[in-house]
């Protein structure tokens, strides 16, 4: 849980009298969290901050958006990027899509009954235009929860998440068997930027071998 989340709830609740109640959901992982980045209390509140960003010379750039523990493999993935790739990325941490969902729905309400007014703009479209190129979302969540964000996304935008069965296996297996595991997600960028014709197709290709993707194995939906 973010400091600037618990925060702001406390704000809400006990100061505004806010008739409402939070939970804390806690994961499963032990890691070392990041240093918290200057003047990111107001995105940590409302869903959304960039944590940092990976730079190239010249190369194009992807957004990758992380929640929870996966993260971390979004950190890896944009590392990958960078030093196997040449691709450069914005590392974006959402605390709530809930929040960010909440928010685009009540944007893109007020602009339905107000049609004469300047229309409002979503907080996580405000954040995500700032910078041309495709967006990647990956959660241990199922592609749904994120998936709600899609109308708010300005480009393309491809949601990794773990839809299928439940089963034991170490974080590492289980991340690659649902897709969302650092490879995967550095894949589906270089995909989603071939796809807009900023790769060529063939660099997808080669990505899957290089990455040790198997293309042919089951969908985690159906096994």
């Amino acid at each position: 849980m973010e400091p600037g989340a618990v925060e702001g709830e406390e704000i809400r609740m006990f100061e505004e009298g806010e008739n409402c109640f939070y939970y804390i959901t806690t994961m499963n992982e032990n890691y070392v969290h990041p240093d918290m980045p200057q003047g990111v209390e107001e995105g940590i509140v409302r869903g959304l901050y960039r944590l940092r960003s990976v730079t190239v010379a010249r190369g194009p750039v992807v957004h990758l958006l992380g929640a929870g523990a996966i993260l971390r493999e979004v950190e890896a993935a944009a590392d990958l990027l960078a030093c196997d790739f040449g691709i450069a990325s914005d590392i974006w941490s959402v605390t709530s899509v809930n929040e960010l969902a909440r928010d685009g729905n009540d944007a893109a309400r007020w602009n339905r009954f107000h049609p004469a007014e300047t229309p409002r703009v979503p907080y996580l479209t405000e954040q995500l235009s700032g910078a041309p190129g495709p967006v990647i979302a990956a959660t241990d969540y199922q592609k749904a929860h994120t998936d709600q964000l899609r109308e708010f996304v300005p480009g393309s935008f491809t949601v990794l998440g773990t839809d299928g069965f439940g089963r034991s296996d170490s974080r590492q297996q289980l991340r690659r068997h649902f897709e969302v595991s650092r490879e995967h997600i550095a894949f589906a960028a270089i995909k989603a930027l071939a796809d807009q014709g900023a790769l060529p197709l063939e660099a997808a290709q080669d990505a899957l071998s290089k990455l040790g993707i198997d293309a042919d194995k089951p969908n985690p939906m159906t096994v």
